[in-house]
């Protein structure tokens, strides 16, 4: 439960703090005082969203704190694993919200994104507003209400259900693709087995191309690299046998040595070029031989010239076609090897589209035999809730409304092929009618408590909040209400923010939001009242005036009301 809330910058608050007990807490005040900051603040902490507008002007954030007491583990485990601790065996849950709009969370002392409050907040706190009595009226929450009521009987096959609900819609997904675009799969087919059968008529081979254009290049020049080939030769190489005037480089390599061996014991250094020179001659020799075989090998056939321009012809018109725009034959290839990948993907579609039948007929199956195992659990669910927020109505000073909650068969979809409707009569030999066109603004709030009284058995929840329930409700009514919600305390820690001394009399503790004088909420904004401040207040909320002799004697005897309620034991249903 929530032994404490803080509030800090946040609407007309400045600086409040709620201490709370098991039980029922009653939080009242003037109008415009900041009753619902509590609940807005409750909110906050449950990861619900945050309007910087009511961050306090003149401060840069806005903070809410809350100490929550015997944590169930799976939540200290969660909070643990986020870096977070307890803090005196209590668990601190905290929000930010700056007046730019920048929002943080707290858990344990560990900042945590937003989100994980909404999953830690939501198993401790609920809140119930003005807001969730219209939610009932529309269909989806009502069939939540009933599954919730109804339990594991409709909440087990409903899990199921919703998987192969799920799954259905994939597997019709997917049915409708290929069904809807075979025209389009045969094209592509097609196109693919044309180019497949070009590519493959031509066999390419990786790195032809470059090959190719390399042979061209060499036979449509044979006759310029011919020449130019001997020429260098002779030059290196020539056949004049004048040794005494030689005029090619072997020749005058040749007699530069032997003019240097002449002389080279004379000086090592003159020895060393002579070497050199040597070395030249064996290398001016090699080039002139590798320049004479060249020459010999060059072709100049023109038929084979004739083969490889055509060759490159046909393989440049498949690169254009099947490869970028100047791309290379191993681009071809690779599209081959995509191209028959996509090809046997589009050829077993059909094999595909027969297994996909075949798994959509069973999982309809699956869903009417699951969804026939719902529809009986909640009409049987149906019945039991109908009679038992009946017999709380009637506690809830309307003896003779009934509420009957419809199942009907419908199209199935994600939740089942049931349509719920609560249908509501406030007088006997009234014809019940849906809930939204029946009920007036009192009777829905008396409707929701009923079912929240009636839900606290089957799904609790260790802090319930309520904001203005009770609106639409006075006189005796209103004093059912205070019961009902004193009996739902004996169950779960209940706050409510009210503003009916009818319902604030029978809680076990009460605290009133203050205004200063100047109209800005003090420091204190919340404070726990006493026996005689709370006689004082009860009197202001029926009366307006603290003081009238009349609304206090009212107010007295509205708190022995209470009192005698607690002490008196309460008789068990049958």
């Amino acid at each position: 439960m929530l032994s404490e809330i803080r509030i800090t910058g946040l609407g007309v608050i400045e600086d409040a703090t709620l201490e709370l007990d098991p039980g029922f807490t009653a939080v009242t005040g003037e109008t415009g005082a900041g009753k619902t900051m509590v609940v807005t603040g409750v909110n906050m902490l449950l990861g619900g969203r945050a309007d910087s507008g009511l961050v306090r002007h003149g401060v840069r954030r806005a903070r809410v704190e809350g100490r929550a007491s015997k944590v169930p583990r799976s939540i200290v485990q969660q909070a643990e694993d986020r870096g977070g601790e307890l803090d005196d065996d209590e668990l601190l849950i905290a929000r930010e919200l700056s007046s730019e709009g920048r929002s943080r969370a707290f858990l344990g002392g560990a900042s945590v994104p937003v989100s994980v409050l909404a999953e830690v907040s939501g198993d401790l706190v609920a809140i119930h507003g003005q807001a969730d009595q219209w939610r009932l009226l529309q269909p989806a929450r009502q069939r939540e209400t009933l599954d919730t009521f109804a339990g594991k009987p409709v909440l087990a096959p409903l899990g199921e259900y919703a998987t192969a609900y799920r799954r259905h819609r994939e597997v019709e997904a997917e049915l409708t693709e290929l069904t809807t675009r075979q025209r389009d799969r045969l094209a592509e087919a097609d196109l693919l087995r044309f180019g497949l059968d070009e590519i493959a008529k031509a066999e390419p081979l990786a790195g032809e191309d470059v090959e190719l254009a390399a042979e061209e290049g060499r036979l449509a020049y044979a006759d310029g690299l011919r020449t130019a080939a001997t020429t260098a030769g002779e030059a290196l190489a020539s056949e004049d046998l004048d040794a005494t005037r030689p005029g090619d480089v072997l020749g005058l390599l040749s007699l530069a040595k032997q003019v240097l061996d002449g002389e080279r014991e004379h000086d090592p250094k003159l020895a060393e070029l002579a070497d050199r020179a040597g070395e030249l001659g064996y290398l001016a020799a090699d080039l002139a031989g590798e320049l004479s075989s060249y020459v010999a090998d060059v072709d100049t056939d023109p038929a084979r010239l004739a083969v490889v321009s055509e060759r490159r012809s046909l393989l440049t018109g498949l690169v254009r076609k099947y490869g970028d725009a100047e791309g290379t034959v191993d681009e071809v290839i690779e599209w081959t090897k995509r191209s028959a990948e996509r090809l046997i993907e589009l050829d077993g579609s059909d094999e595909r589209v027969e297994q996909l039948t075949a798994e959509r007929g069973e999982l309809q199956a699956q869903l009417t035999e699951l969804g026939g195992t719902i529809g009986a659990a909640r009409r049987e669910a149906a019945a039991r809730l109908g009679v038992a927020v009946s017999e709380e109505l009637s506690g809830l000073a309307m003896p003779h409304a009934t509420l009957t909650v419809e199942v009907h068969e419908t199209t199935p979809g994600p939740y089942g092929a049931d349509e719920i409707e609560f249908c509501f009569a406030a007088n006997p030999g009234s014809p019940a009618r849906p809930l939204q066109k029946a009920a007036s603004g009192g009777e829905l709030s008396r409707v929701m408590l009923a079912l929240e009284v009636i839900l606290s058995d089957t799904h609790p929840v260790p802090t319930l909040v309520f904001d203005e329930i009770d609106a639409g409700i006075g006189g005796r009514a209103a004093v059912e209400v205070g019961k009902r919600l004193a009996r739902l305390a004996e169950k779960a820690q209940v706050i409510v923010v009210t503003h009916l001394p009818q319902v604030a009399a029978f809680a076990d503790r009460h605290a009133v939001v203050l205004k200063s004088d100047d109209g800005s909420v003090t420091t204190s904004g919340l404070v726990a009242l006493d026996d005689d401040a709370r006689l004082k207040e009860l009197s202001r909320m029926m009366a307006g005036l603290e003081n009238s002799d009349a609304a206090q004697a009212h107010a007295e005897e509205l708190l022995a009301l209470a009192a005698e309620r607690r002490t008196k034991p309460r008789k068990k249903k049958r």
